[in-house]
């Protein structure tokens, strides 16, 4: 049986307007139900009660019924005989109204919904009594959207969505698909064809790669035992406070190889890496990426799933329960977040309604061809209120504490990684990207605003002023930055043969120019030990034993230096090997002297800058350092003083850069009073030679490096000296 021209569109799946077609409709002095079924062999109209109103009629072989009803009740049900001869009793989706208010529909027309993330995705609820999960995607370009799944065989033609035009969101009420079902949208493109089956651009779960179905998932359960932390987290992560990172990537810091070398489980990495972490006296962990992401070697940075934690670790409430206990434990939980662009998977955002949607058309502003890769268009309201809700979504639902934005410098300017001809000038023909500028202060603003005691940091390796400012003083508003000049300068110069290093010093002494310039946290990242760079430890130049001291003299240095300080996992015992992702870290190293050494200086060096004030309170403000000797050629020497708020407590940094041992070596000093050796990398316990001062030494009032006091001291080679009276 043919339908007429009225109905094709609903039987082809190419009907953009279903809810005018399908559920009930007025004819006459009765009641016209329509349903687009493809697997059902017989369809009638029940009551609330099961009582039949009438047997629809098969109008297109296809599956689509129609039947009439004198007096249709306003809750009544479609039984369905189907094609494997089962029987059940259906709601139809199709006898729902609109589901998003007018308030809302008003928000995301001014690309401003700060809970966007409760509006659009899939929704497990309960309308008029009947228990379903309500589905929103924003789509405006196209021509027909469905939800498809386990439930109706993936076919697009059984639920088709209503379109809300005033915003270009499709939206509908499935009845009977609750939580733990999966789907994905099929749409019609906007020149008619059929479109890849997207996932849910919303998704608050997805199926463990390298399948890649939304999962729907019900508001979380999860109970939060982390109200202290939340509430005395603000001064924890202000410019004055101490503030030591370990980087890690889960997927990479520890494998079960008795298992086929699986991942641990976020429940698993509650259990050890946190202990681990806090035994070592960091303040914070910073994770690579968890956004759902297909392809384990991109490690996170090609996210797919902008709301959900990636499932190759456990579901959502597994992950919250990890950031719970870092919590608990006293550390801070900070998220590397990918605000600058996407992957071209058929099953993401890429063209996602058959038009450029979130990327940009034109490929000299949409397209990384470094990373191959889609650029969000950030000047376009809609796709900065999603990165924002998504931002909101991470800081507010799994309690982080803070966000790394990734690639800022790729965000900040139009040429970015292109040749010329290959990138469009901005309105005034330069080459800075105001839109993204915008996007970066209205993230920052919004992010502060809504969410207290949080910080951003910004992974940005340029000069561009005002990183850090606030943004009502004309800066893009973060609360730190990476200091990549100071972590190029100082590896550059760590690599250096000891012999040279003396002639070099201007490679340390120059990041004193800028460094107050800007909040900094300085980064020894995953960056700096894969790609051929070798580990650190493998960067240093000479024997074994002089490797092993130049880490532990560039340790003493960093934690020293104003700036608070991260190192990615594997660091802290100094990995031979370069960082594998898809491995777990060289553990068995731990068991030798020389790597547990190094665990147990970090371990110190992490305690004594909490402890000391000087190491941490003035961190960004000039007046917080003073140099004693930045151009000691001849012996391959810097020191330098760290004062504390008051100029009142200080600690004096000696670092000996060269393979010689000074003996006898004068450095002046503020006072006339004993120095204690706070810290010698030489110390036996660390690996070193066991040279020093004998744990303190005496003033004596012979002027040098401009005080009038001075010490004598012996600086072992390669080491590094705190010293505080």
């Amino acid at each position: 049986m043919k339908v007429d021209a009225r109905l094709a569109a609903v039987v082809q799946g190419t009907n953009g307007d279903p809810f005018a077609i399908l559920g009930p409709h007025t004819l006459g002095t009765g009641t016209v139900i329509r349903a687009m079924l493809p697997r059902a062999r017989r369809v009638r109209v029940v009551d609330a009660g099961g009582a039949q109103l009438a047997d629809a009629e098969l109008v297109d072989d296809a599956g689509l019924f129609e039947a009439y009803v004198v007096t249709a009740p306003p809750h009544y049900r479609l039984r369905i005989d189907d094609d494997r001869g089962e029987s059940q009793t259906i709601e139809d989706p199709y006898r729902f109204g609109t589901l998003l208010s007018d308030f809302d529909l008003w928000l995301i027309g001014q690309g401003d919904h700060r809970e966007l993330y409760r509006v659009l995705g899939a929704h497990p609820q309960t309308i008029d009594g009947v228990a379903g999960t309500r589905f929103a995607v924003w789509a405006p370009n196209a021509r027909r959207v469905s939800v498809v799944g386990d439930w109706n065989a993936w076919d697009g033609r059984a639920h088709p969505m209503r379109l809300r035009r005033e915003v270009g969101v499709w939206e509908i009420f499935l009845p009977g698909v609750g939580e733990g079902a999966r789907y994905k949208y099929e749409l019609l493109g906007a020149r008619g064809g059929l479109l890849p089956l997207h996932a849910d651009p919303f998704a608050f779960r997805s199926e463990k790669r390298p399948a890649n179905a939304s999962i729907v998932t019900a508001e979380s359960r999860y109970v939060w035992r982390d109200e202290a932390w939340m509430r005395e987290r603000g001064p924890k992560q202000q410019r004055d406070a101490p503030i030591q990172i370990y980087e890690v990537h889960l997927g990479s810091w520890k494998r079960v190889p008795e298992e086929h070398d699986r991942f641990l489980t976020y429940r698993e990495l509650a259990d050890e890496l946190i202990p681990y972490v806090r035994g070592l006296g960091f303040t914070h962990i910073e994770l690579l990426p968890v956004t759902e992401h297909p392809f384990d070697l991109s490690w996170g940075y090609q996210t797919t799933g902008w709301f959900a934690p990636t499932s190759r670790f456990g579901e959502p409430d597994e992950f919250r329960a990890f950031v719970d206990a870092a919590h608990r434990a006293g550390l801070g939980v900070i998220l590397d977040w990918v605000p600058g662009h996407f992957p071209t998977d058929a099953h993401g955002l890429a063209r996602f309604d058959g038009t450029p949607l979130y990327e940009h058309a034109d490929a000299r502003e949409g397209y990384h061809a470094e990373w191959g890769t889609y650029v969000f268009n950030l000047g376009r309201g809609e796709v900065a209120n999603f990165l924002i809700a998504s931002a909101l979504y991470w800081l507010r639902e799994f309690h982080i504490d803070g966000l790394r934005v990734d690639a800022v410098a790729s965000i900040l300017y139009r040429d970015y990684s292109r040749n010329e001809g290959e990138w469009v000038p901005n309105v005034y023909g330069g080459r800075e990207n105001l839109e993204a500028v915008a996007f970066l202060r209205r993230l920052n603003t919004t992010l502060y605003g809504e969410v207290p005691g949080i910080a951003t940091f910004a992974e940005e390796s340029t000069a561009w002023p005002g990183v850090t400012v606030p943004v009502d003083h004309g800066g893009l508003g973060f609360g730190y930055k990476w200091n990549m000049g100071w972590m190029h300068d100082t590896l550059k110069f760590m690599e250096r043969d000891p012999l040279y290093r003396g002639y070099h010093l201007g490679e340390i002494s120059f990041g004193l120019i800028y460094a107050f310039s800007e909040n900094f946290v300085l980064p020894l990242s995953h960056d700096e030990v894969v790609h051929g760079k070798r580990s650190l430890l493998g960067r240093m130049p000479g024997p074994e034993a002089a490797q092993f001291a130049s880490v532990r003299l560039l340790y003493g240095l960093m934690w020293a230096h104003p700036g608070k300080k991260l190192l990615f996992a594997g660091g802290e015992f100094a990995q031979r090997g370069e960082w594998r992702a898809q491995a777990s870290l060289d553990w068995h190293l731990t068991r030798a002297a020389e790597h547990a050494g190094m665990q147990l200086l970090v371990t110190d060096l992490n305690r004594l800058a909490r402890e000391r004030a000087p190491l941490h309170q003035r961190d960004a403000e000039p007046d917080g350092f003073e140099w004693l000797a930045y151009d000691d050629a001849r012996n391959g020497v810097v020191a330098f003083i760290r004062w504390d708020e008051r100029r009142d407590g200080h600690l004096v940094c000696v670092c000996n850069f060269s393979g010689a041992t000074h003996h006898r070596y004068r450095l002046g000093v503020p006072r006339r009073a004993r120095y204690a050796e706070v810290l010698n990398t030489d110390a036996a316990v660390y690996g070193g030679g066991d040279t020093g001062n004998g744990g303190a030494v005496e003033a004596d009032d012979r002027p040098a490096h401009g005080k009038p006091q001075s010490l004598e001291l012996t600086v072992p080679a390669l080491s590094a000296l705190w010293l505080a009276p």
